[in-house]
């Protein structure tokens, strides 16, 4: 006659509250993976025996196994919050930063990676993205051009710099001009800027130099005879060709007079006229805008090399509308936010309305995710079960895409732990009453005479 049975039980069912408390204590843990207790019998063998009439000895906890399921992903307000949509764990690693080191220098990974489906990201005080443990989610920082390319995981920092200018050299026109408008070359054959009688329509767009500094172009269509219009243009209230009292055309566009579409060849052509006074048919215009003064006394460089496409513009008896105006410049710009997007990439966006990529989040899949080492602080170490890991971008493979601005949370299930417990509590209670069973019994036996 033995307890071994029932002391085992009760140990058991102790162990599996255990569990059932430890994920309700988790239930609102973002990132946390509800865990459970998994149990096997226990028999003793007699030496030579190999019968079928062996009674159980009682039972003990075989694993306790975390179910890696998703969780319902709720939304906030923090665009560094981020939840995993689908498979894959965040990498995460302690980093140490040498204070005699330059400022630039990218700082050491201080532990092995750790793995975390908890988003709760935030920025330290030199800008790595970290979570509420300070250590710091890895992947791949993008080159100066904004090029991000697989390499060697490392932890990210956005960056703090602004964004260089960009000189514009390339401006795409698309128009339609009304053919029903009438001639308005004046008698001295030229036009006055100033005199709307002189043209037709007008439209501007704004370029930069290379200083990333604004130069006003304004464009003026003056129809000369059928289907034929001449173009001249303005830098900041500077003629462009010809001089400030004998303005000459940039480019006289000749449309098809059966069709009024597209100015090409063989029905129509644009001639455009060059600043060194030779003309152009190749369909875009290579314009230099000269250096200017604007009125209130700074100047602008000289913008050379910008080439002006006029192909799509029209003539059809409807009024004048600039359908399309691009232009390839900008200004200098500071940093003003990031997002990041479903694939992982962090988009760095600056004042000047420009983004671009300053980094890449990079995931990590297990073959056996239940084979992974709890950390504590909603992190796991890979271990021999779990295997190595396979890393990838978000969206690639059997990785999850990203949720910005939003978090997983636990995947316990309330309702079912309570219920869980319940059902704990009397195996407890029907353990403990074998125990006191069989105290009872071997009571009845010493009591015999």
């Amino acid at each position: 006659m033995g307890f071994q049975q029932g002391l085992s039980g009760l140990n058991a069912s102790s162990k599996n509250l255990d569990v059932i408390g430890n994920n309700v204590a988790n239930a609102g843990t973002f990132g946390a993976k509800a865990a459970r207790a998994e149990f096997a019998d226990m028999y003793a063998s007699a030496m030579n025996g190999a019968g079928g009439n062996n009674i159980g000895i009682g039972v003990n906890l075989a694993a306790v196994a975390q179910q890696f399921s998703q969780g319902n992903i709720t939304t906030t307000e923090n665009s560094l919050d981020l939840a995993i949509n689908g498979g894959g764990f965040f990498q995460v690693a302690d980093i140490y930063r040498d204070p005699n080191a330059a400022p630039t220098a990218p700082p050491t990974v201080a532990s092995p990676p750790m793995y975390s489906r908890n988003g709760q990201f935030k920025l330290d005080r030199a800008g790595y993205i970290v979570n509420n443990q300070n250590q710091a989610l890895l992947g791949y920082m993008a080159d100066n051009n904004g090029i991000v390319a697989p390499q060697q995981a490392r932890p990210l920092q956005l960056p703090t710099a602004g964004i260089d200018p960009q000189a514009t050299n390339n401006i795409n026109l698309e128009f339609n001009l009304d053919s029903r408008a009438g001639v308005t070359v004046p008698a001295a054959g030229s036009i006055s800027f100033t005199d709307p009688l002189t043209y037709n329509n007008a439209t501007s767009v704004t370029v930069y130099d290379a200083k990333g500094q604004d130069v006003a172009l304004t464009y003026y269509f003056q129809k000369s005879g059928p289907d034929t219009w001449n173009v001249y243009a303005t830098a900041n209230g500077n003629t462009l060709m010809g001089d400030a009292t004998t303005p000459a055309p940039i480019a006289t566009i000749n449309f098809p007079a059966d069709s009024g579409g597209n100015p090409v060849a063989p029905s129509g052509s644009i001639q455009y006229f060059t600043n060194g006074g030779g003309t152009s048919t190749d369909g875009t215009l290579p314009l230099t805008v000269p250096a200017t003064t604007k009125a209130d006394g700074s100047s602008t460089l000289e913008i050379p090399g910008l080439t002006l496409d006029m192909r799509s513009s029209t003539q059809y008896g409807t009024a004048f509308g600039v359908t399309n105006l691009t232009q390839n410049g900008y200004a200098a710009g500071q940093l003003v936010g990031v997002t990041i997007d479903d694939s992982g990439v962090v988009m760095a966006r600056f004042s000047n309305g420009q983004s671009k990529p300053a980094a890449q989040i990079e995931l990590a899949t297990f073959r056996n995710p239940q084979g992974l080492q709890p950390l504590g602080g909603n992190a796991w170490a890979a271990t021999y079960g779990s295997g190595d890991p396979t890393l990838s971008v978000p969206g690639s493979g059997s990785m999850g895409v990203l949720q910005s601005g939003a978090l997983e949370e636990s995947n316990v299930d309330l309702t079912a732990e309570l219920v869980n417990m319940i059902t704990a509590q009397r195996a407890y209670q029907a353990n403990a009453q074998t125990i006191k069973t069989q105290d009872q019994v071997l009571q009845t036996l010493v009591s015999l005479r």
